[in-house]
């Protein structure tokens, strides 16, 4: 029983990476992930990624900011301390607006960084871990999970026929830089 878990296949080319994309998927070999140095136009359609959810956790952190401010300060300005000030209303709406606006932008923006961090497992001081050091640098990466019934050579061939310029057969799903 072979020890490989994944097959990654190498390319110096982002075009040949693409072809690569649709020959397993024609082949219809499912693709764990790819890995490229810079963004591409069109592969997350390519690859079916599904789009973002950050928006809605945007949303419900801006939401969050607004009651709890709010809150705040219609309990201190209105409950336990009204003040009558000028014989204006002890709940004047302007007033609330701008503490309302900057602690919705304030908890909008903490909340994303803390979302991002979560997402990404990527906390400050962790090692980020990879499947190859060079899928960073200048190489263009197609990971295919090799745990199927599929030949791990029927893979390789099909990599290789696409342009791949390296095929590496992975023990371990992950290489940290530690």
């Amino acid at each position: 029983m072979s020890s490989t878990k994944f097959i990654l296949g190498h390319f110096d080319d982002p075009d040949d990476m693409m072809h690569g994309i649709e020959k397993l998927q024609k082949n219809s070999i499912p693709i764990y992930d790819v890995y490229t140095p810079m963004p591409i136009h069109g592969i997350e359609a390519k690859l079916g990624v599904k789009e973002s959810r950050l928006g809605y956790a945007a949303f419900c952190f801006g939401c969050l900011g607004a009651s709890v401010i709010f809150s705040i300060v219609y309990y201190t300005l209105v409950h336990d301390w009204p003040m009558n000030i000028g014989g204006k209303p002890n709940f004047p709406m302007p007033v609330f607006v701008p503490f309302t606006f900057e602690w919705t932008i304030l908890w909008t923006a903490f909340g994303m960084v803390f979302t991002f961090f979560a997402a990404t497992h990527l906390f400050p001081g962790r090692a980020p871990r990879v499947m190859d050091f060079r899928a960073t640098d200048d190489r263009f990466i197609i990971a295919v999970d090799a745990k199927g019934n599929i030949p791990h050579e029927d893979i390789t061939n099909l990599l290789k026929e696409a342009g791949a310029v390296e095929i590496k057969h992975n023990e371990r799903k992950y290489v940290s830089y530690e």
